[in-house]
């Protein structure tokens, strides 16, 4: 029961929220904090943390935390990837409402009543809010990577990463709070996609006639990557898998998911012609990606200064490239070999 400001009181909807984990000892505390401190009516709530056997520590934290808060449980997740996690929480669940959460975002006291409100409001079958991501540190590298995975030139229109002026429908959000009904009527997660199982399950939602509710007065600080390496490698993975889940829902979703692919073709074919001393469409598209990567990382070196204005300006090709190389390798090999290269890869962080 949740008390109202009218005196009277109203059921709460049960709620469980699923947090995969897999060697997040910096950032486990914080999330679960965050979680602990918010307003829903802790009676109606139970937190999941389903971790991949972490090695680092991950593990002795949350435990630390479950004598203490009754509502959390510990769950394995022997596969160690992400859709796996989400799916072992989702069978284990008792809520009629079910809230994906993530090891490194940190969230405001209302962050899960607010998408349960809108959920119970909207109709819709799944809502999300709006990311504002936070730099790992204090270093311009740091801060630099953080401003580029929240710009358009970065991103392009992913509104649950840029904002939005007002609640709006979308094909996707990240970390969604789902009718329980939904997993009922279309499945569980993709557990071959490791990564991109949003994506999947979101459109596969949509073409069952399924509504996705984006609500940017809703909000969750994500922490990102500290280094490039970091970086490139989460784009690659993402790049990789995305031919996977066009296969699977039968389209595209957006053209910005093909931009960085078509980029690095432009690049390689460039190269190609300028072998036969043709180099005029290589200065082109080089001259015109840095002059908009210029552009773009000016505003950040205004405000922040010219050593993170200048690292954002690396930022942004590590970014389109990873991501575009990761795309290419994907179809390559969903059309050659059928399958993914990543079979019993086990190494993948389970958070974004």
């Amino acid at each position: 029961m949740k008390d109202r400001s009218d005196g009277t009181t109203t059921v709460s909807d049960f709620v469980s929220v699923v947090v995969p984990c897999r060697n997040e000892v910096s950032a486990i505390a914080q999330c679960l904090d965050s979680i602990i401190a918010n307003d829903y009516p802790k009676n109606d709530l139970e937190v999941l943390i389903v971790d991949g056997m972490s090695e680092d520590g991950t593990r002795a934290v949350v435990e630390g935390y479950l004598a203490q808060h009754p509502f959390l449980r510990l769950l394995d997740n022997p596969k160690r990837v992400t859709p796996s996690a989400l799916n072992i929480g989702i069978r284990c669940a008792k809520g009629q409402i079910i809230v994906r959460m993530d090891a490194h975002n940190r969230y405001p006291v209302g962050y899960i009543s607010g998408l349960v409100g809108w959920l119970q409001k909207s109709g819709a079958d799944n809502v999300g809010g709006v990311w504002i991501t936070v730099p790992a540190n204090d270093t311009p590298w740091a801060r630099a990577i953080a401003a580029g995975l929240s710009h358009p030139f970065g991103v392009g229109n992913a509104h649950y990463r840029i904002g939005a002026s007002a609640p709006r429908w979308v094909d996707t959000v990240p970390f969604g709070c789902y009718r329980r009904g939904v997993f009922d009527r279309i499945g569980l997660f993709d557990e071959t996609l490791f990564r991109n199982q949003d994506d999947e399950l979101n459109l596969r939602l949509i073409r069952h006639g399924g509504r996705i509710l984006l609500v940017p007065e809703i909000f969750s600080y994500y922490t990102a990557r500290d280094t490039l390496r970091k970086v490139w490698r989460m784009y690659y993975q993402y790049g990789y898998f995305k031919p996977w889940v066009v296969k699977k829902v039968g389209r595209v979703m957006t053209v910005r998911q093909m931009i960085p692919a078509l980029f690095v073709l432009g690049l390689l074919g460039s190269a190609v012609l300028a072998l036969w001393g043709i180099w005029a469409p290589c200065y082109l598209l080089v001259a015109t990606y840095l002059t908009a990567d210029a552009i773009a990382s000016a505003s950040t070196l205004l405000r922040q200064g010219v050593r993170t204005g200048l690292a954002l300006g690396v930022v942004f090709p590590v970014l389109h490239i990873g991501y575009g190389i990761g795309f290419l390798k994907g179809l390559v090999d969903l059309l050659v070999n059928g399958r993914t290269r990543t079979g019993n890869r086990v190494d993948l962080p389970l958070s974004r």
